[in-house]
Formats: structure tokens, sequence, C-alpha cells
């Protein structure tokens, strides 16, 4: 489902318990230095994450100062967030204008709060220009934080160069059949740059059978509950997404490759290593 880009007004855009994409939530909330926004998700794990600006954030019994580097948009610098126990409220105070993301997840237990910082991002980088599938993910909420999140993971995905595909070879994660694969619900939200550019996303709910496509524009949102979900972006242009997915019974997400499309895994190089670091 594509959500095109409206003025939410600090509200969810994905709620929680959405008929859709249970699993997992998604709010952005824009303010003005000084300005204050308590984010509080009953059943949800959060993590909070400036797209731009720096907010002081204050959850768990603890405070943690000046989190974002970015100014420009979401190319300016490195992530950073803050992991939000179960459930528990969070006080987020602007310090410098900021758009946030609030990435959820379902989990009943209340884990201890922490920020990830730029220098605790988790990058990995792999494909290449001539498969038109070079791409860098930074994982926030990535392999390294196992044991102290739920279900949740949270990253953001970057085409390097202009052009080019993402999610691809296609791949699904709608069904709970381990070893082969997990049920994982998704939510992306897209960037361009220049934000003219635009994207496509497709969606193909069942082998060898025609699916859907839709017109990725700067600030769409999609939610993917099933099916195999590449993308692309438009040559000359850059396109980012962040990236919120929540496992039903497993924070590790294990991917089934579309058969007809699965040896192309073994063309794009460094794949394997990407595919991993989701595990």
């Amino acid at each position: 489902m594509h959500i095109a880009p409206f003025d939410n007004q600090n509200h969810p855009i994905i709620a929680a318990h959405d008929p859709l994409v249970p699993l997992v939530y998604f709010n952005i909330v824009k303010l003005r230095p000084g300005e204050t926004f308590v984010s509080q998700v009953p059943g949800y794990e959060t993590c909070i994450v400036p797209a731009t600006g720096t907010v002081n954030v204050a959850t768990d019994g603890q405070t943690f100062p000046a989190i974002g580097l970015r100014r420009a948009n979401v190319w300016d610098a490195e992530p950073e967030g803050v992991y939000v126990p179960s459930g528990a409220p969070a006080t987020i105070t602007c310090t410098a204008q900021a758009e946030v993301f609030i990435a959820g997840a379902q989990f009943a237990d209340p884990l201890p709060a922490f920020a990830v910082r730029a220098a605790d991002i988790d990058p990995v980088q792999y494909g290449s220009d001539d498969t038109k599938t070079h791409r860098k993910i930074k994982h926030i909420l990535g392999q390294k934080y196992h044991g102290r999140v739920g279900r949740l993971l949270v990253s953001e995905l970057y085409t390097v160069g202009t052009g080019g595909w993402s999610g691809f070879p296609s791949h699904k994660h709608d069904t709970n059949r381990l070893p082969l694969e997990t049920r994982h619900d998704e939510a992306y939200n897209f960037r361009f740059n220049p934000p003219h550019g635009s994207g496509l996303q497709m969606l193909q709910r069942e082998e060898g059978k025609s699916g859907d496509a839709y017109h990725l524009v700067d600030g769409s949102t999609v939610a993917i509950d099933k099916g195999y979900h590449p993308c692309c972006v438009l040559p000359g242009y850059q396109m980012y997404y962040f990236t919120i997915l929540g496992g039903l019974t497993q924070r590790p997400l294990v991917q089934y490759f579309q058969p007809s499309h699965a040896d192309q895994i073994e063309t794009i190089p460094g794949i394997k290593d990407m595919i991993a670091k989701f595990k």
C-alpha cells in the first residue's frame, strides 16, 4: 500500500495495530526549537531517529542529549537514534529544527533504553554499477543489538550513485516457515536527491502473476504485508528509504528470494554479506 505524502500533524502515518501491517508502527514528528512531543505506543517498542535536526530524548529514567547530526537532508551525516522500551513514554525536545522518524514493532516486554550514536552505526555496501544494484545500508537497530531489542529492525538504505534498483533479487518475508522464511511486516519512507526525483515500488504477491506498482515521490510511505517487493529510482537521482521491520515471532529476518530471480544472488557483489546483516 502506498501512502502519498501529507501533513500528518504529528499523528501516526501507520498506527498501532494497523489492519494491513499490525507488526509495525510509523510516525513523523516535526518540531521547532523548544517544542516538545511525547511519544508513547502501548505494546510497541520504538526507535526515535531524527531525519534532520537535533533533539533531546527523555525516557526510561534517562535523558539522551543532542541526538541527530543532520541539517539539510538525510544525506547530510550519519543517523543517530534512541531505543525506547515497549509502551514507555518518551519526551522529545527539539534543539535544532527537526523532522523525527518514530519506528516501532509489536513487542510486549520492556527492555532498557539506549542511544545509538553515529559511531555505532553498522554499515554495509553491496552491488555494483554494472548490475544496477549499488546500495549502502546503515543499520541503526541491526545485528549488533541482538539481546537488547525485541522484534524491531531499523535501517536506512541508500542507492549509491544515481539510478538503479534496490531490494533485488526480489524477495518476500510474509510467512513463518523456518528455516526458509520469517513473517516480518515492513514499512518504508522514501526521500530523493534532488527532491523532485521519483521512483517505483513493485509488489508482486504471487510468483507468475502480475502485481502492482506505485509511483514514489519525496515523502512517500509504503506498507508491505506480503509479496515480492523490489524498488527503483529514476536515472540521475539518488534514493533513500527509512526501513522498519517487525517480526512476528523473532527479530532475525529470513528473506525468501523469488525462485525465478534467485540465481542472481550469485551475480551481485556483496549481497550475501547484506543478507547476513539482517539475521
